[in-house]
């Protein structure tokens, strides 16, 4: 019997550098602790090309999720390529502004894998994650929030999925 393809989740935002690594740390931690990590691939990508290629999270990004028991020293920033359009079953958007420039680029028979991350969390009454990259420390503490209510949103949502 041949073995089932991993369900693969991409959450983007402009730089690869703030939110999108927090939510693919998040979820990265969370599908490991509850052993979702067989059947889930998780990764992340910004818009902004090659600009931060490479690059680690935002020093305060680490910091802030240190502070909460996550460990994204690993992750590296990436520029999202059209081919991630169709090697992903579903693209995350941080923002509304992120979601439209990739519905821009996106060929029109994978636009149903695009949504706004935060679709995932309604109970957070906010639909997008702020930038925290200009903002303060508590900007920074305000995203992984979001990004941790819309992890367990999804996990929530792509299990009852799958069953």
């Amino acid at each position: 019997m041949a073995k089932k393809e991993k369900y693969r989740v991409l959450f983007v935002c402009s730089g690869n550098i703030c939110r999108s690594p927090a939510a693919e740390g998040i979820a990265l931690h969370h599908f490991e602790l509850y052993g979702l990590d067989e059947r889930f691939e998780v990764d992340s990508a910004g818009l902004m090309g090659d600009n931060f290629a490479g690059q680690p999270p935002d020093r305060r990004m680490l910091k802030a999720a240190a502070a909460r028991g996550y460990n994204f020293a690993k992750l590296r920033a990436r520029a999202l390529v059209p081919a991630d359009y169709g090697r992903f079953d579903l693209i995350l958007a941080m923002d509304k502004g992120v979601l439209a420039e990739m519905r821009e680029e996106c060929p029109e028979q994978h636009l149903p894998r695009l949504r706004l991350f935060l679709d995932f969390a309604p109970d957070t009454k906010m639909r997008e994650v702020p930038d925290p990259y200009y903002g303060a420390f508590n900007a920074f503490e305000q995203a992984l929030d979001l990004c941790e209510a819309g992890v367990f949103g999804l996990m929530r949502a792509l299990t009852a999925q799958a069953q």
